[in-house]
């Protein structure tokens, strides 16, 4: 079952061949000359923070996430697992992946790491003596198990007893059927997750209903108050990313600023003074980090512990959103001929709703954009929003969308430009990842 949200894509060129090996296979019978997504989805627990991650395949562009042959789907994703790395793809949280009966009945799945991994049995699957001895089996391993877009049917009770997890879908069942379900529910030990979970509303029906872990999109769309200003405090910062936004930065009045705020200059010296940022001297002073790093790498040491403080009160993951969105806007800019900076703040800017729960509107209002980039921000389909929509259709896992975006530059021209995205995405996850370990 899948979600609206994706997380992380994969491209199997950008291994090194000793890694990738130069006439392997794919086990879906496809050369590793072409695309290979693994996407991930997060489950939410009740504090909003990261339980663990869905794993989802894609084949390459125009091939929609589990069309076809679901064994070939399947065992991709296991591949992609066993050459990427688990913990790369998930951080080292428990990955829930999808399996077929032949994954689970010929235990395809053991080439994963029980203690790390969750087999999903989703809803296409027919119980049987057979289903039931491997899921009983891997489960002597160490495999936890959970029951995808689960209905009560009787001949589902004995997986009952070995389930970890029990995934309900909100979109397909109302709160009757939900009830009902959960009086059957009564007595067993798995865990029950809400899926589909699109607004705070449903998110807060799910946790009166009992459950416990959520996914969807809820932690995105804060609920909007009419006409409600920014805090002052987040102000401050707001007049922060304007300064940031002058070419060239103006470096008196930006130290200026930055000394404002006690939390956001240590922050900044912090992170300044990491190994991440290659300083060789330590770095004392606002003004001595600009002088020591130059402009580019300060806007983005800036404008990430901006998004760290106006994402304090938020889940991680928005968070995580906000650094990924900025990273890979900025690496693509330049195939669709559009400024980095500019693109790394709107990526970044496109969250601050969500981080702040304001309209978009008055975040746009509080910055001096320029026309073209305040009309992408508001959702205008223009040049400089391109990248940005490509995103948006990726993290929601809709691929027909992503396929489907027209683009300025080299990236409209040429499909080996566009083939370049998904890396770039990869590479800004684990970016992402990189930042929030500092930060942490």
């Amino acid at each position: 079952m899948t979600t609206p949200f994706s997380i992380a894509s994969v491209h199997e060129a950008s291994l090194p061949a000793t890694v990738r090996g130069p006439d392997c296979l794919m086990s879906d019978g496809l050369r590793p000359t072409g695309l290979r997504y693994v996407a991930r989805q997060p489950i939410m627990d009740l504090m909003g923070e990261v339980h663990g991650y869905e794993l989802l395949f894609r084949a390459g562009p125009g091939l929609l996430a589990f069309s076809g042959d679901g064994n070939a789907a399947t065992r991709s994703v296991l591949d992609n697992a066993v050459i990427f790395g688990l913990d790369k793809l998930t951080g080292g949280l428990p990955a829930f992946v999808n399996c077929t009966q032949e994954a689970l009945e010929d235990r395809l799945v053991m080439v994963l790491p029980a203690s790390d991994t969750v087999l999903e049995l989703l809803e296409t699957l027919e119980p049987s003596a057979a289903l039931w001895r491997a899921c009983a089996e891997l489960k002597a391993y160490g495999y936890r198990l959970a029951l995808d877009d689960f209905a009560w049917r009787p001949e589902w009770e004995s997986f009952l007893a070995l389930a970890d997890y029990v995934k309900v879908d909100l979109s397909t069942t109302d709160e009757d059927e939900r009830a009902h379900l959960m009086r059957n529910l009564n007595g067993y030990t798995a865990q029950l997750v809400a899926e589909h979970v699109e607004t705070r509303e449903d998110f807060a029906q799910a946790r009166i209903e009992g459950f416990t872990l959520f996914q969807g999109y809820y932690f995105c769309k804060p609920v909007m108050m009419e006409n409600r200003d920014i805090p002052a405090n987040r102000m401050a910062h707001l007049e922060i990313l304007q300064a940031l936004h002058e070419e060239p930065l103006d470096t008196k009045r930006m130290s200026n600023l930055v000394k404002r705020d006690a939390s956001l200059t240590y922050r900044l010296l912090r992170m300044v003074n990491s190994p991440l940022y290659g300083t060789r001297k330590v770095v004392t002073s606002i003004h001595g980090a600009l002088v020591m790093i130059g402009d580019a790498m300060f806007r983005r040491v800036a404008m990430l512990a901006i998004a760290s403080e106006l994402g304090g009160d938020h889940p991680t993951e928005l968070l995580r959103m906000a650094f990924v969105r900025g990273r890979f806007c900025e690496l693509a800019a330049d195939l669709a001929m559009q400024d980095s900076t500019e693109q790394y703040l709107l990526g970044v800017l496109s969250l601050l709703p969500a981080m702040l729960g304001v309209s978009v509107e008055a975040v746009a209002k509080a910055l001096p954009l320029r026309a073209e980039v305040h009309a992408a921000l508001m959702g205008e389909k223009n040049p400089q929003r391109s990248v940005l929509d490509w995103l948006e259709c990726h993290e929601q896992g809709d691929w027909s969308c992503s396929d489907s975006v027209s683009f300025p530059g080299v990236l409209g021209r040429t499909g080996d430009a566009r083939a370049k995205l998904p890396e770039m995405y990869a590479e800004a996850v684990m970016w992402a990842e990189m930042n929030l370990e500092e930060i942490r």
